[in-house]
């Protein structure tokens, strides 16, 4: 036995890997079986095989596999900026807006204030693990969410919050890591080289991002073969991260800008993202967690003690705090405001870069020892923990197994307005036109021609079903699928009605001719609920935002009306 561990110590790079992949999922398994996140079975895996525990495999074998670990990343990134799509995150901002301030401000001082009294503490190392301190996991967050199979407002809310406060941590602590040596000095000349000096690194790094995505673009466009834009995808995430790193710039800013242009602007995320990496991610991210595993030491935690500890609890009560200060502020809804904060607990990739920037940088050498010990220790414990809180806030936010295709699903937070107001039926419909085409992204739809066959529905019979509810629907050319939208009014739209009560709540359609079936079904499942039950009625007419309705629409006590299309086995079950 003690013999085959020395052969597997020298094994190469690819033995090594298959080894990885082989333990990294059997025991994310096993943890999913026990009610845990996969994520924390394959950080186990890695540290059982790594430093930490049997030290199976020699430093060599572990380096040949770093381009994966980049590779990885980089997917990562271009994941979660592809979740910062101003379309869809149109009702959100003031939400990220007032997260990302409190994140920005509210979790550094708190840290700050923990540490910088401490024995051993200076104000300068105290500021820099203040900065880390905001950065959140996006490859932990990523994992958790697709493995339960979560979708909704919390989860809109969760990654395109990971994404802001990992650039808000990169420009922050580069501002830190210039000016933290001046700070009982004349500090401003230095904080303003520094603050210029971060900016100058995002703008190269989004440069690069956002040129490779537009590229992608028109390479997608003349590619007519599915494999040449495979080639050109995989090129996009290579090119990306590799340029990032020779001109020194962060390759997380980088290919998070990528995924940011490609879903704004390019056609091309879904040939980029979703298609050409979906079924290789599980076993990328399996690799990616086990490897970090591996590198993980608990050696670390004998050298940083108590600082480590304040450090751990003064970052998880700034995060418990500013998410909660911010939700408050924005007017989020309950489930939002009491479970983002747990849900931002993991930190690992971008925490650890910021270590090496710091181990690598001549002018810190006197703090690299003790910042690197106390953030390794705190990355350690959050990410065999974080997973956890970050699936129980998911549960508590009742958003686990959602990411199915239901009656209803095209009405999301972005789709829906409330204290919608309009003088007469025909304004109404032309404004959920305009609201249809811009949230839907229905760009090569024409307008006019939506707009004269729902006024024309409507002139030969009314689509007021009573009950406050009205239907308007027009015709969509083949191959689109069923899109629609929803006004709520409060006050309630004088329309003509069966029985003569205000329209509060109005639904327009917009159907294909293949989608007439799921057309009917819409029909029944809104004249069910929304027509005929009067107490979702109170609720969804008096919904104070429009996250607050798709919480409505989409929760569990309306799965009998609003069910899903498809069983959890199908795509796989939520774990």
């Amino acid at each position: 036995m003690t013999g085959a561990l020395e052969h597997l110590g020298q094994a190469g790079p690819l033995l090594t890997l298959a080894v990885v992949i082989g333990v990294g999922v059997s025991l994310g398994g096993v943890a999913r079986r026990f009610g845990l996140p996969g994520v924390t079975g394959q950080i186990l895996a890695g540290v059982l095989m790594g430093h930490a525990g049997l030290g199976l495999f020699d430093p060599d074998a572990l380096g040949g596999l770093e381009p994966l670990t980049h590779l990885a990343l980089g997917l990562i990134a271009v994941t979660v900026g592809a979740h910062l799509n101003i379309r869809r995150l149109r009702n959100a901002g003031r939400r990220l807006v007032f997260l990302l301030l409190a994140e920005s401000v509210v979790t550094p001082l708190v840290v700050f204030g923990a540490l910088v009294l401490l024995p051993g503490s200076t104000p300068h190392l105290s500021l820099l693990l203040a900065t880390i301190a905001i950065a959140t996991a996006p490859a932990t967050i990523v994992a958790v969410v697709k493995e339960t199979r979560s979708k909704g407002v919390f989860v809109k809310t969760l990654v395109a919050a990971v994404a802001l406060n990992n650039m808000a941590c990169i420009v922050l602590f580069e501002v830190a890591r210039s000016a933290g040596s001046s700070l009982l000095g004349p500090g401003l000349p230095a904080v303003g080289s520094a603050a210029a000096g971060a900016l100058g690194e995002l703008l190269v790094a989004a440069s690069i991002g956002g040129g490779v995505a537009l590229a992608m673009d028109q390479f997608a466009r003349l590619a007519v073969r599915p494999e040449r834009v495979t080639t050109g995808a995989v090129l996009a995430l290579v090119f990306t991260t590799g340029l990032a790193t020779t001109l020194e710039v962060s390759p997380l800013l980088a290919c998070l800008v990528l995924g940011i242009v490609q879903t704004n602007i390019t056609r091309a995320r879904s040939h980029l993202v979703d298609s050409v990496f979906a079924n290789f991610e599980p076993t990328i991210l399996a690799i990616f967690f086990t490897l970090a595993g591996m590198h993980l030491d608990t050696i670390h935690l004998q050298h940083a003690g108590y600082m480590a500890a304040a450090y751990f609890f003064a970052r998880v009560t700034g995060k418990l705090l500013a998410a909660g200060a911010a939700m408050r502020l924005a007017g989020a809804t309950e489930r939002v405001r009491r479970n983002l904060g747990a849900a931002l607990i993991p930190q690992a990739g971008v925490a650890v870069g910021l270590v090496i920037v710091i181990q690598n940088d001549p002018a810190h050498a006197h703090l690299a020892g003790l910042l690197s010990a106390v953030v390794l220790s705190v990355v350690t414990v959050n990410e065999i923990l974080g997973p956890i809180f970050t699936r129980m806030a998911l549960g508590q936010a009742g958003e686990i197994g959602k990411d199915r295709l239901r009656v209803i699903d095209f009405l999301q937070e972005e789709n829906i307005v409330t204290d919608f107001e309009a003088e007469n039926k025909e304004e109404a419909i032309v404004a959920l036109v305009d609201l249809l085409i811009i949230s839907h992204d229905l760009k090569d739809i024409d307008r006019d021609d939506l707009l004269a066959s729902i006024l024309g529905r409507e002139a030969q019979a009314s689509t007021c079903l009573g009950g406050g509810l009205s239907v308007p629907h027009g015709i969509l050319p083949g191959g689109y699928p069923m899109v629609g939208v929803m006004a709520l009014s409060r006050r309630g739209l004088a329309f003509d009605t069966p029985d003569r009560k205000p329209v509060h709540c109005m639904v327009l359609l917009g159907t294909s001719p293949e989608e007439r079936d799921r057309h009917l079904q819409v029909l029944a499942t809104l004249a069910r609920t929304v027509g005929l039950g009067p107490d979702f009625q109170d609720q969804l007419f008096n919904a104070t935002s429009a996250a607050h309705a798709s919480e409505l629409l989409h929760g569990e006590e309306f799965e009998d009306f609003n069910y899903f299309l498809e069983s959890p086995d199908e795509n796989g079950t939520p774990a």
